[in-house]
């Protein structure tokens, strides 16, 4: 079974979980492209990496989610979570320099899990009503929503885990 990155429910709310997240070791790329491709272009690069083509070649276990953020209108970076517990001094450097490893503090998100296809409209769809509930909760988004990937394109869209976060700073409504 795969490996899902671990957090804390700190909240329930009627449309979205406040979590904690402890520090992370992400490896990511940056592609260029629409929405769906680049989530296609992306994955590529980081499997290859888990799976050998580091400079140690390691091969580490596919973890979930498989997390996108738009950073420009054509720019997303695609990131996939390395395993719990895994020290960063001992990240092996990547073979690819499209590949970038970087460490993420713990912080507090949001979340809204929603099943279905992995359109960019659903996903902004999401987004833009967990950023609403953050704000209605007394809450501050810092920074924009990214989405999380937790099952296989094969998978039927019904079926598929997926989820709008967003990182939150301030104290929520009592």
């Amino acid at each position: 079974m795969t490996e899902k990155q671990r957090y804390d429910v700190l909240r329930q709310y009627t449309d979205f979980e406040l979590r904690h997240y402890p520090r992370a070791v992400l490896v990511q790329v940056e592609v260029a492209g629409d929405f769906a491709a680049a989530g296609n272009r992306g994955f590529g690069p980081l499997f290859q990496y888990i799976s050998g083509n580091n400079q140690t070649s390691t091969r580490i276990a596919m973890t979930a989610p498989v997390i996108q953020e738009t950073t420009a209108p054509q720019s997303h970076t695609v990131s996939f979570v390395l395993p719990d517990g895994m020290p960063p001094a001992d990240v092996p450097v990547p073979r690819n320099a499209q590949v970038r490893r970087r460490e993420v503090p713990e912080r507090t998100v949001a979340a809204r899990r929603f099943s279905g296809s992995w359109s960019e409209d659903r996903f902004a769809q999401n987004g833009a009503l967990l950023v609403d509930a953050v704000h209605r909760e007394g809450l501050r988004p810092d920074g924009r929503p990214y989405f999380a990937r937790f099952d296989p394109p094969w998978k039927p869209g019904f079926l598929k885990h997926n989820e709008a976060l967003v990182t939150v700073s301030g104290s929520p409504n009592p």
